[in-house]
């Protein structure tokens, strides 16, 4: 059975599957871009997605869609500090979507709860500055880097790679002292990962699900969803509930969406009906 996740302020339960609802403050991300970058809308949005019943909120100041392109540590904070400012007053988890060390001890600084980072804390500085901390951590999976990860993505097993990987990051941090009730792992669809490896992916999800840590799944909307479905962004829903469903069945135990009510009465559905 899954542990609570210590989670700086909170320890969070995980005998139902949460929500992570997302928030962006950027003027480029894939779905939402340019929807939310400013800060009054932003908490506006943030403040409806916590209404709409999301667990937890990570909130984000860089794009790391393919293709992007990185930004400074002092344009992506400046784009996220008043959100997180504003949040951290809500009295629910909040995390923050960066792999610069700069981003993430200002975060810390403020009463974040959580670190999310695409690079898996690779960036030079990040694994001390976050061990340090008592935020919980989340570690994802990606081939590459955001401006060309999606070039050439290759793999043997890609289920068995994404959890060796993250399971060697796992023993970095625990070598550090970072409890292992701190850590939860994210496969990375979508990152460094063609349709057919995220098809395979998900079916082999149980690989990384049964390594006794919280998995953490990014499925809304992306790439794989329309690839699957045929459907632009904007029509994704239904293919998102049902790869976030699929993700549930296979152990996953935290969902980050786009779409917070939908997902919610989808996951509540799926709990009565599961028993």
């Amino acid at each position: 059975m899954i542990q609570p996740w210590s989670a700086g302020r909170f320890q969070l339960a995980l005998s139902r599957p949460l929500v992570m609802g997302i928030v962006n403050v950027t003027p480029d991300s894939f779905s939402d871009g340019g929807q939310h970058d400013d800060a009054s809308s932003t908490i506006r949005h943030a403040s409806g997605l916590v209404e709409a019943g999301a667990d937890i909120l990570d909130i984000g100041g860089e794009s790391t869609r393919p293709g992007s392109r990185a930004v400074d540590a002092d344009t992506e904070w400046a784009r996220i500090e008043p959100v997180l400012r504003e949040a951290v007053q809500w009295g629910v988890p909040i995390s923050v979507d960066s792999y610069k060390p700069q981003t993430m001890q200002r975060a810390l600084d403020l009463g974040v709860d959580i670190i999310n980072d695409v690079y898996a804390l690779r960036m030079p500085g990040a694994e001390t500055i976050v061990a340090a901390s008592q935020a919980g951590i989340c570690l994802m999976h990606m081939q590459g880097e955001p401006g060309t990860m999606q070039l050439q993505p290759h793999y043997g097993d890609v289920a068995a790679e994404v959890r060796d990987f993250l399971l060697q990051r796992t023993a970095g941090l625990l070598a550090l002292g970072v409890p292992a009730s701190r850590l939860c792992l994210d496969p990375g669809f979508g990152f460094g990962k063609s349709l057919v490896h995220n098809i395979a992916l998900a079916q082999g999800l149980e690989a990384l699900t049964a390594c006794g840590y919280p998995v953490l799944v990014g499925v809304s909307r992306k790439s794989m969803i329309g690839g699957t479905s045929g459907r632009p962004v904007a029509d994704r829903l239904p293919g998102s509930l049902a790869a976030a469903l699929a993700c549930v069945a296979a152990g996953a135990r935290i969902v980050r969406v786009h779409d917070v009510a939908a997902t919610v009465d989808a996951l509540k559905v799926w709990t009565a009906l599961r028993g």
